[in-house]
């Protein structure tokens, strides 16, 4: 028997009750008559029950149709008008184009003054490419493998405070047994196996934004970004929230009801890690890069989980103009609606890391406020970003090192760091740099050099 994971209904029941004491319903009756049928809550770690609970199937879509009628008391919106209304410091940007028509004249960057790409060095648009890779290969094979572990691995192989890639030589058998490796990225991704760069959806989701934007220009829609997924994205590379969507739009569901149709997964991380692209073609100019993370994000997201897109998208502008994290990181929050639990997790995350001279001290506070949340939330992942960025100071090393160390979505919070980064620094540190070619299932990508990829960001900074 197939057990699919992330999209069969009685397997999203848990994760749906989670999602709604995380946005405020009251939905404790409904809780009640799904455990006593038997249901089970949200698995800590997997995508997919035992197989004996196909039973629950029939009872399990009933409640999640029941679950998705109990609105939210909390005023975290999705739509852009709204959002552009929570934030009252909104930063200026380009006019934005209605969806599907041409796009206006690159306008003057709000930091520079000069159209959008001129004066942008191009080392810090390949050192951003770079660096999304090198952090998403550092936290690759520990994916799914809690703080605790990771530490005890880096620490058992002579690499703490982690200084370099992961590596099974000198690795004791207790541990290895203790902490297995992610079982698809050991094989490509320790420092023994490393030969260029292996794929993994937090590069493959920027390489579809490139073509987005390559094949429809800056005014592209979400269901532009939806027809390219159904036309080069395999429904095997998604995973939570994005594979939902895909199976929402194969059963004839819209964008952006494909967000919310039986989608627990909708303020996971997903869509925060597709969003580098919008920002790099947008340099200084972070308001349009998170209005074009909106697009994307919208197919698959709601509330924190677009806000994080449109944060990922806020940084990265920043990072190709900016001289400081801290002006990184204020752009990131200069797009998220100021009540929201993203913009309150990430300022005190960012404050905490400013504060606290010991960043295990800082992952401590984060671990405890961010305890109920799954490892691959948001939210608690947004924090991380930001934590890890403000407290390695521009230090590509300490950085990408303390994203990974955090524990939670290694590989995509190594990645969103890195690019930062990597951008900030010009480039990455020799020890961070691989194989110039990176391996895809993506049509026209298997193999293409990273600087490829940035001489391609870079001219639709002009378009």
């Amino acid at each position: 028997m197939i057990r699919l994971t992330w999209v069969q209904p009685e397997d999203l029941v848990g994760h749906e009750l989670r999602q709604a004491a995380e946005d405020g319903r009251d939905v404790r009756e409904i809780a009640a008559r799904w455990r006593a049928a038997g249901g089970h809550d949200a698995p800590p770690r997997a995508g997919a029950s035992e197989p004996g609970a196909l039973r629950l199937r029939p009872l399990a879509e009933r409640l999640l149709d029941e679950l998705a009628a109990i609105p939210s008391p909390l005023d975290e919106p999705t739509d852009l008008d709204a959002i552009i209304a929570a934030t009252p410091a909104w930063p200026a940007g380009r006019p934005l184009a209605s969806p599907g028509s041409p796009s206006p004249a690159p306008a003057a960057s709000p930091l520079t003054g000069s159209p959008s790409g001129a004066g942008v060095d191009p080392a810090r648009l390949l050192g951003a490419w770079e660096g999304r890779a090198a952090g998403c290969v550092l936290g690759k094979p520990v994916e799914k493998i809690p703080r605790e572990g990771v530490r005890e691995i880096a620490q058992a192989t002579g690499n703490w405070p982690i200084r370099g890639w992961f590596t099974a030589r000198g690795l004791p058998a207790e541990v290895a047994a203790r902490w297995p490796w992610n079982r698809r990225s050991a094989v490509n991704s320790l420092a023994e196996n490393i030969d260029g760069v292996p794929e993994d959806d937090d590069l493959n989701y920027p390489l579809l934004a490139l073509t987005v934007l390559e094949r429809h220009g800056r005014g592209f829609t979400t269901d532009d970004v939806a027809k390219l997924w159904l036309d080069e994205l395999p429904a095997g590379r998604t995973f939570t929230a994005e594979r939902v969507a895909y199976r929402n739009l194969l059963s004839g569901v819209e964008p952006p009801e494909t967000a919310t149709h039986r989608n627990p997964f909708r303020e996971w991380i997903g869509a925060l890690i597709r969003t580098d692209v919008y920002g790099w073609v947008n340099p200084g100019d972070p308001a349009t890069a998170a209005e074009y993370a909106w697009r994307d994000a919208r197919l698959t997201h709601t509330a924190n989980g677009v806000y994080g897109a449109m944060f990922a998208a806020a940084l990265c502008a920043q990072s190709l103009v900016a001289s400081s994290v801290e002006e990184v990181v204020a752009a990131g929050l200069s797009v998220v609606p100021p009540a929201s639990r993203l913009h309150d997790a990430v300022r005190r995350a960012a404050e905490d890391a400013a504060s606290e001279p010991d960043f295990e001290r800082v992952l401590d506070r984060l671990h405890e406020r961010h305890a109920g949340l799954h490892w691959v939330h948001t939210i608690n992942n947004a924090a991380l970003v930001a934590a890890a960025l403000v407290h390695g100071r521009g230090d590509f090393t300490a950085s990408i090192a303390g994203a990974v160390a955090g524990g939670w979505d290694t590989d995509s919070a190594g990645a969103t760091v890195g690019s930062v980064a990597g951008a900030l620094n010009g480039g990455v540190p020799a020890r961070w740099k691989m194989r110039n070619s990176l391996a895809s299932s993506l049509t026209g990508f298997d193999g293409i050099g990273l600087d490829e990829l940035a001489r391609r960001t870079r001219e639709l900074m002009w378009a």
